[in-house]
């Protein structure tokens, strides 16, 4: 039986959605429960003996209110009836026993006409690329597959027509465990995209303290509409001309909505559009009241769905979806 064959095309964050793998909350298992409280850490590096992979999963698991997976898979379904109500073409992973498959957008990413395999920092991620292999095999486009000394997580990475913005550790976060993608990666995609700008964005980043850390670049920024607004965390910026930098690109100060770090540990920026007017978001009034007001008073459609719970392991909406194509 002959595959049937897709091309993948992102050019940016916001245009039509047409198609997206979606994480999957089957069979998680239970969370590393070895940790060490930060307090009796010796400095401001992740001792070994703890193998929680970021402060904020590392705080629901000391105060016992990590997700419960039933929870996690309601969530799930309400982000997949939503995007086929779009007529989004959802994929889904295939099923690996006792592991937590929903932040899709680590594993792998597109630029342009071409999908990327991440190589992910965590070293128990690695797997994950395995269950979306199958629909990756049918795309028609190139697929490329990074050198192992290139550590890059999709969710640093942001395409923008002739530019490529890349999140980066700031000066004194580097070599946290929170640390996800390296100087390398920076190189390989000058050298394989000459035509675009690679720009790196440098975020600040703390292993002990999730109010404090931009796991990616999509924790502190996320472009909206017809890229002419945008969500941005600016203390998170390791160098705030940078943040200055892409608020003028994409929309000027006017067309802001800035976020403090109480909303940066909810993760306001990391919403999801669908296409230029829709956005999903999170339906906690608490969490994400104050932004949805401001996202709709500027005109957007938000579909509001409960997702606070996915939000415990420090990944929401964007973190949860690979896009695969979108219209242009």
């Amino acid at each position: 039986m002959s595959k049937e064959y897709f091309e993948v095309k992102i050019l940016d964050e916001t245009a039509p959605l047409e198609s997206v793998i979606l994480g999957t909350a089957r069979d998680l298992g239970t969370p590393f429960l070895k940790y060490v409280d930060p307090k009796e850490w010796e400095s401001d590096f992740a001792p070994p003996e703890d193998f929680v992979t970021d402060p904020k999963s590392r705080y629901h698991i000391m105060n016992g209110t990590h997700p419960m997976e039933s929870d996690l898979r309601e969530e799930n379904n309400h982000f997949i009836r939503t995007l086929i109500k779009y007529n989004v073409q959802v994929f889904q992973p295939i099923t690996i026993p006792e592991a937590n498959q929903i932040f899709t957008r680590d594993i792998g990413f597109v630029i342009g006409n071409v999908f990327i395999k991440s190589n992910m920092a965590t070293r128990a991620r690695q797997m994950e690329f395995f269950a979306i292999r199958d629909i990756v095999s049918k795309i028609a486009n190139e697929v490329w597959f990074p050198p192992q000394s290139v550590k890059i997580e999709g969710g640093d990475v942001f395409p923008y027509h002739d530019k490529v913005f890349v999140g980066q550790a700031a000066k004194g976060s580097e070599g946290l465990r929170c640390d996800r993608t390296n100087k390398e990666a920076i190189s390989y995609l000058q050298t394989k995209f000459p035509e675009k700008e690679i720009i790196p964005i440098y975020l600040n980043k703390s292993d002990k303290d999730a109010m404090k850390n931009c796991l990616h670049l999509d924790c502190a920024f996320q472009p909206i509409g017809n890229n002419d607004h945008c969500i941005v965390f600016k203390e998170g910026f390791g160098d705030p001309e940078q943040a200055d930098m892409l608020i003028e690109l994409f929309g000027g100060e006017a067309n802001a909505i800035h976020i403090d770090a109480k909303q940066m540990f909810h993760m306001n920026s990391n919403i999801f559009s669908i296409n230029p007017n829709v956005i999903v978001t999170g339906n906690n009034v608490e969490e994400f009241g104050k932004i949805n007001e401001q996202l709709e008073d500027k005109g957007f459609t938000l579909e509001k769905i409960p997702y606070s719970e996915s939000a415990k392991m420090e990944g929401l909406l964007r973190c949860s979806t690979l896009p695969l194509r979108r219209t242009y």
